[in-house]
């Protein structure tokens, strides 16, 4: 269980990361300013291996081809997260 759950924070961090690129168009390093600490990449790397994380931990797949696959789709589901979130942001 613990190999299968970090084949999927690898493959959904991943997606975060790719995603990450295809949103900015660069990879845009962490840093503090007065106000917040900017995680740059690494947030995009936190939240698509988190949803892949809650997604085969609750599913139990039995394959490594399923944890792959559900890996992919919880990566793209922590970007629209984070896409919403930068919604909410600029309507306020």
């Amino acid at each position: 269980m613990l190999m299968n759950i970090t084949f999927a924070a690898l493959i959904g961090g991943l997606v975060g990361v790719a995603g990450h690129i295809k949103r900015v168009g660069k990879l845009v390093k962490p840093r503090v300013t007065k106000k917040f600490i900017y995680l740059g990449f690494l947030e995009d790397i936190l939240m698509g291996g988190l949803a892949s994380i809650f997604l085969v931990a609750t599913t139990n797949p039995d394959s490594p081809t399923a944890i792959f696959i559900l890996s992919l789709f919880a990566g793209m589901g922590g970007e629209a997260i984070l896409r919403f979130l930068d919604l909410l942001k600029i309507k306020n």
